[in-house]
């Protein structure tokens, strides 16, 4: 009780502490779009890197990461924590991007925290919304030459061990943006490995990296992936 205690006061002390140094960021009158996408890349980083230190948690890599920008990362989705360790590996590859949230998580009582590290909300239930998005995703893009975008395509977190089937909007946000996707599949059930921090021996956690998709076929690439790492979608 006093271990899960301590962690959540913890992650929530940091956030907080995080959410005034984002919006220094998010506020500044006179950083260009570039800079600051940048910077707040590094924030964010710098606090996933402290708290997976503190759950005593490492990133191991199958893979890697291209060397170009502008890619659509698909990655699987259990936990929260997928979030920090995918930045903890953008890290150590100087990668700056933007992940894609639901609006439901901005609208939270944590939402600050997503807002002002520079995610980007979509309303998967309003058409307008949808519409909305889309031109701000394809404007942002424009303006920023080295960025990278972050998804889950499966939509919502998945408690099964197998990858759910992924909504569509992965694909249609990479070629409206004339993005490469990279497939990322995470493997491990990091609601359970959180639950079970933080560990007292280093708790490895495994990150399959896939080659770059050209011809926008996720699924298909996606499972050769799942092959790789000896597993399989939820379907089969």
């Amino acid at each position: 009780m006093l271990k899960d205690l301590g962690k959540y006061i913890f992650m929530v002390e940091l956030g907080y502490k995080y959410i005034h140094i984002f919006k220094k960021t998010f506020f500044h009158p006179f950083i260009t779009l570039k800079e600051g996408y940048k910077q707040l890349s590094v924030d964010r980083q710098g606090y996933s890197n402290t708290v997976l230190n503190f759950l005593n948690i490492e990133v191991e890599v199958i893979g890697e990461l291209p060397k170009k920008d502008k890619i659509l990362y698909a990655i699987n989705h259990r936990s929260l924590l997928d979030i920090l360790v995918m930045e903890n590996i953008f890290s150590k590859n100087n990668k700056s991007g933007v992940w894609i949230a639901k609006q439901e998580l901005f609208d939270a009582i944590y939402g600050k925290f997503f807002q002002y590290s520079g995610c980007m909300s979509v309303d998967l239930n309003n058409g307008k919304g949808m519409l909305k998005f889309f031109k701000s995703m394809k404007k942002t893009l424009a303006k920023v030459d080295d960025l990278n975008v972050y998804i889950f395509p499966e939509g919502e977190r998945n408690k099964k061990k197998c990858v759910q089937k992924f909504q569509s909007g992965a694909e249609k946000i990479a070629k409206a943006n004339n993005l490469a996707i990279v497939p990322v599949y995470i493997d491990d059930t990091l609601e359970t490995v959180f639950e079970d921090a933080p560990y007292k021996e280093k708790k490895i956690v495994k990150v399959y990296i896939g080659e770059i998709i050209t011809e926008n076929d996720l699924e298909f690439n996606y499972k050769v992936l799942l092959n790789t790492a000896g597993k399989a979608n939820c379907e089969e």
